[in-house]
């Protein structure tokens, strides 16, 4: 097994990927992954700990345990994520508990908290002291989009390792091995925006060149009118309310999945709440994910209109998406915020 193959998930971090394979010859207790949404860090995650494993306990399968790795099933590999939409005591409990069991089947046990930046202090606090000292059959990895304030003590008790967003030729390149057609290859790179994660969700989305369209024509036509703009609000979110059938679709079968496990154990495993959980973080994202997806393309008809024939208006415009975006990540009401962010480009033009 080569160490191109454990890494052939990690798409364009090849300074994390080289850091990785070196510090898995002698691996320290804790790392930290540190990089934006959809940048690999838990395929990086699986593959370190398949190179790890694979190192560590010679009396085993390695195809095996790469392929048990990949599928996140392995007993010693333990993804943990928040129940709610941050971590709080419980979730770091669960870290704590897991931390203190020995390994099942090697001599390590790789512990990755995923979503970790959204821990609150409390929490922190908590896991600070296991990472300090931790059982030495043990190996933390954090997944983190950003490291707070409340987290430099915790990240200093680390080996950090970077990613970044991937780039749109890198993108390009992937999509290239899944879609045969040029011009769906550059709308996914697009709307993917350097996530691989939504990349493979709209590998499979019949309407993306539609809601492309809709945002495109959405500006080229924006009237100040209050019933035009309610309109084109009202068109926005149904766009993205048919899209997001393609997620509800998979979420059904999860749940499925899951009961008919249940019933085949002959057993509760509590597991259906903290997956209902997930799935509403899923579809939060989905949906601010499409509305970056259309402030991108506004901004971009906009930067193309200040390279042809700057004007005042223009900059003011881009200006006032970069606001909305970062109004929008504060958990804004969707339609208050389309229906402002329409109003104001109106009113410039």
């Amino acid at each position: 097994m080569s160490l191109r193959d454990l890494f052939e998930d990690v798409i364009d971090q090849d300074s994390a990927v080289a850091q990785l394979q070196k510090s898995s010859q002698n691996p320290v207790h804790a790392y930290l992954f540190v990089g934006p949404k959809g940048s690999c860090k838990w395929d990086a995650a699986k593959a370190f700990a398949a190179l790890i494993m694979n190192q560590t306990n010679h009396d085993h399968s390695e195809e095996r345990t790469k392929n048990l790795i990949r599928k996140g099933e392995h007993p010693d590999l333990i993804s943990i994520e928040p129940t709610g939409n941050q971590y709080r005591d419980d979730d770091v409990q669960k870290i704590i508990n897991e931390a203190s069991r020995t390994p099942v089947e090697g001599a390590k046990k790789i512990i990755v908290a995923n979503r970790f930046h959204t821990a609150n202090e409390t929490a922190v606090g908590r896991l600070l002291k296991t990472l300090e000292e931790p059982p030495e059959s043990v190996i933390i990895i954090l997944l983190s989009e950003i490291i707070p304030k409340n987290q430099i003590t915790i990240a200093s008790r680390c080996q950090q390792v970077q990613f970044n967003q991937i780039s749109d030729s890198k993108m390009s390149d992937w999509l290239t091995q899944h879609v045969n057609d040029p011009q769906t290859i550059q709308l996914l790179t697009t709307a993917a925006r350097g996530d691989i994660d939504r990349a493979k969700d709209l590998i499979s989305d019949p309407n993306i060149a539609f809601r492309y369209e809709l945002w495109k024509s959405t500006l080229e036509d924006l009237k100040p009118e209050g019933y035009a703009i309610a309109t084109s609000v009202n068109e926005i979110q149904k766009a993205i309310d048919d899209a997001q059938e393609i997620l509800a679709e998979k979420h059904d079968q999860e749940i499925k999945d899951l009961l008919d496990n249940e019933k085949q154990l002959g057993i509760k495993t509590g597991n259906r709440s903290q997956l209902e959980a997930t799935h509403k973080r899923e579809i939060r994202r989905f949906r601010t994910d499409e509305l970056e997806f259309g402030f991108s393309i506004f901004t971009t008809m906009f930067q193309e209109q200040l390279r042809s024939n700057p004007d005042e208006g223009s900059l003011q415009a881009v200006n006032i998406i970069k606001k909305a975006n970062g109004v929008m990540k504060r958990n804004a009401n969707e339609k208050l915020l389309l229906t402002s962010l329409l109003i104001s480009l109106s009113e410039l033009n």
